[in-house]
C-alpha cells in the first residue's frame, strides 16, 4: 500500500505510530490545509513522509500514492473520499463514514465502478474479540439483552460549556455523541445480531442542538440492544450480551476491547447453589479471553486493510463495507 494522509489531527498522528511497524504500508504523502502546513512537516520529518501538500487535488494526482487515509472533520468525509475514488485511488475514511446512508451507497457503488477499495477505520472488527464473541454467541442460548456503554468525559466538553464550540461538539460538522463515541457500541449490535428491525435515540442536547450523551435503543426479534454513549460524563465501560444460557461482557473501552469473559451454564450439571443474595444459580462454566498485545488499538486494522489490497480480496471487503453501510442505515433512523 502506497499511502496518502489526509489530515494533521490527532488520530492522524494516532494512524502514522499505529502503522510504523507494518512494513507493507509506504506513506509516500500528507496533505494539510494551508494553515496546517507546519504540522504537516513535522509530521512529514518524524515520519519520513516524502512530500507534502497543500492542494488535496495534487496529492491525488500523484503517481506514487495509491490509496488515502482521510482523517479530516466528520463533515468532509464524504467529499474527501469521493474526490480520491474518482481518481482512482482506494480510500480509508475514518469513523463515522460519511453522513448518511445515501452518502455511504453513493460512495460504495462509484468503488466497485472504479475498480477501488473503500473501507471505515473502525477498531472493533479488526480486533480478535468480536471474532471470539460470534464464536461464543451460541452458548448464550437465545439473546435477551444487550447493554453497552461507551461513556468518556470530553477534554474539549469544559470548553464547550464555556461557549467554546470546536467541530467535535459541532452538528453542522456531525458532532456529537452518537456519531463518534456511540458508533462503536452500534458496530457491535450490527456485527454480531445484523440489521435490527427499527432504532430509537433518545439524546441529551446542549445548548447548540448536539448530542452531548445519549442511549440508544435497537430493537431485534426477542430482544432489544440498548447503548449508551456520553462525552458529558465519565463511567465504567463495558459491552454486555445476556442469553438465556449464559452472558459475555467486555470490560473496559468497546473501541479497545480489552478483555472478553464468557459465562455458560454447565450442560453437565443440574445443580444449584445459592448466590450471596440467596438465590439460586445455575452452575457455569466462565472463559476468559485476552487478545495479544499490540502496537496501537488501530494497528490491526492498517494492516487488514493491506493485506486486502495486496491481495485484491474483494469478499472481505465487501463484508466490511456492508457493515458498514448497515451502520449508517441505523444512524439514518436516529437522526430522523
Amino acid at each position: 500500500m502506497k499511502l496518502g494522509i489526509a489530515g494533521t489531527g490527532k488520530i492522524v498522528v494516532d494512524a502514522l505510530y499505529a502503522m510504523e511497524p507494518i512494513e507493507d504500508i509506504k506513506v509516500q504523502a500528507i496533505f494539510a490545509r494551508p494553515h496546517s502546513k507546519d504540522k504537516g512537516q513535522t509530521l512529514a520529518r518524524e515520519y519520513n513522509i516524502p512530500n507534502v501538500y497543500t492542494d488535496y487535488d495534487k496529492m491525488l494526482e500523484d503517481d506514487d500514492v495509491d490509496t488515502v487515509y482521510i482523517g479530516l472533520i466528520n463533515s468532509v468525509h464524504f467529499e474527501y473520499s469521493k474526490r480520491a475514488l474518482l481518481k482512482g485511488k482506494h480510500v480509508i475514511v475514518e469513523k463515522p463514514f460519511v453522513g448518511s446512508y445515501a452518502e455511504a451507497k453513493e460512495l460504495a457503488d462509484l468503488a466497485k465502478s472504479k475498480d477501488c477499495f473503500i473501507f471505515e477505520a473502525i477498531t472493533v472488527l479488526h480486533n480478535p474479540v468480536i471474532d471470539k464473541m460470534k464464536e461464543a454467541l451460541p452458548k448464550l442460548g437465545n439473546i435477551r439483552m444487550m447493554l453497552a456503554n461507551y461513556s468518556q468525559y470530553s477534554s474539549r466538553y469544559d470548553d464547550y460549556l464555556k461557549g467554546q464550540v470546536v467541530h467535535s461538539f459541532d452538528p453542522d460538522y456531525l458532532g456529537g455523541a452518537l456519531r463518534d463515541i456511540n458508533l462503536y457500541n452500534i458496530h457491535y449490535a450490527v456485527a454480531l445480531f445484523g440489521p435490527p428491525k427499527d432504532a430509537h435515540y433518545y439524546p441529551n442536547m446542549g445548548f447548540n442542538g448536539v448530542d452531548i450523551s445519549g442511549t440508544l435503543v435497537l430493537e431485534y426479534d426477542g430482544f432489544s440492544a440498548v447503548c449508551t454513549g456520553a462525552k458529558d460524563s465519565d463511567s465504567s465501560c463495558f459491552v454486555s450480551i445476556q442469553g438465556e444460557k449464559g452472558y459475555m461482557k467486555i470490560d473496559g473501552k468497546p473501541n479497545v476491547a480489552p478483555n472478553l469473559s464468557i459465562v455458560s451454564v454447565n450442560p453437565d450439571s443440574t445443580e444449584l447453589v445459592k448466590d450471596s443474595a440467596g438465590a439460586m444459580v445455575r452452575a457455569t462454566i466462565t472463559e476468559h479471553f485476552e487478545p495479544d498485545l499490540v502496537h496501537h488499538r488501530m494497528t490491526q486494522e492498517f494492516n487488514v486493510f493491506s493485506r486486502i489490497i495486496s491481495q485484491k480480496d474483494y469478499q472481505a471487503a465487501e463484508t466490511y463495507l456492508q457493515e458498514s453501510l448497515e451502520v449508517m442505515k441505523v444512524v439514518d433512523l436516529c437522526v430522523r
